[in-house]
């Protein structure tokens, strides 16, 4: 039985699940900021996943990167899972761009925060959602 943290609840907006992940938009419209949680029950650490979850999350990683990049055009990718406040196992995908609030610094704790309105919200999550879901071809190595 999968649950989904109550701190990732309240400050995400739902975009669909992968094979591994549930696809969060994390409700601050200043970042195009995507969070995947690994729908495995007291999941905390990457390298306790096994190894078959494991690379699964990094394709998953991946391609949720390669969305970011192309509906966005970020300067930069960042990607992490600190796991300091929320213990679940989650992954941020981040496009950051020079002159973004932050910028160079990290998202985290930066203090600048603005959510999206509820209908931008769900367009964009829509949009997210079908660009995974477009992604999910297989691609060359």
């Amino acid at each position: 039985m999968f649950s989904l943290n109550e701190r990732l609840q309240a400050d995400t907006l739902h975009v669909t699940d992968l094979d591994l992940c549930r696809v969060l938009l994390m409700n601050n419209r200043l970042w195009p900021w995507l969070i995947l949680v690994p729908m495995r029950e007291g999941a905390v650490e990457i390298h306790r996943l096994g190894d078959g979850d494991q690379a699964t999350l990094m394709r998953e990683i991946a391609r949720a990167s390669r969305v970011v990049e192309r509906l966005f055009a970020p300067d930069k990718m960042n990607v992490g899972a600190l796991g300091n406040m929320v213990p679940q196992l989650h992954v941020h995908v981040i496009g950051r761009t020079r002159g973004d609030p932050a910028w160079p610094g990290p998202v985290w704790g930066c203090g600048h925060a603005e959510p999206y309105q509820p209908a931008a919200a769900a367009a964009l999550a829509q949009r997210l959602a079908d660009a995974l879901m477009a992604d999910a071809l297989p691609t060359e190595d």
